[in-house]
């Protein structure tokens, strides 16, 4: 199971993924839906986990379980 971080790269102007606690970056994309993608796509192929995707400001704005990952809150996450 991993979780991935989707955040914006200042330097390269991208959106980069990046597993949690990897000290490198796993990949970058062009649009924050590309990266958003790409994350749950790299968290499938690892058994599932959760996929955070962070605004402009640095700041958490989203989370996504993705199978076979455990969503601790199944009830009220009603968007997906």
């Amino acid at each position: 199971m991993s979780n991935y971080h989707v955040s914006k790269d200042k330097e390269s102007n991208q959106w980069r993924i990046k597993k949690e606690g990897a000290q490198r970056v796993s990949n970058f994309a062009n649009t924050q839906r590309e990266a958003e993608k790409l994350a749950k796509q790299f968290s499938a192929n690892s058994g599932g986990g959760e996929v955070r995707i962070h605004g402009l400001d640095g700041k958490i704005r989203d989370s996504d379980t993705v199978p076979p990952g455990n969503d601790p809150f199944p009830p009220r996450d009603k968007k997906h």
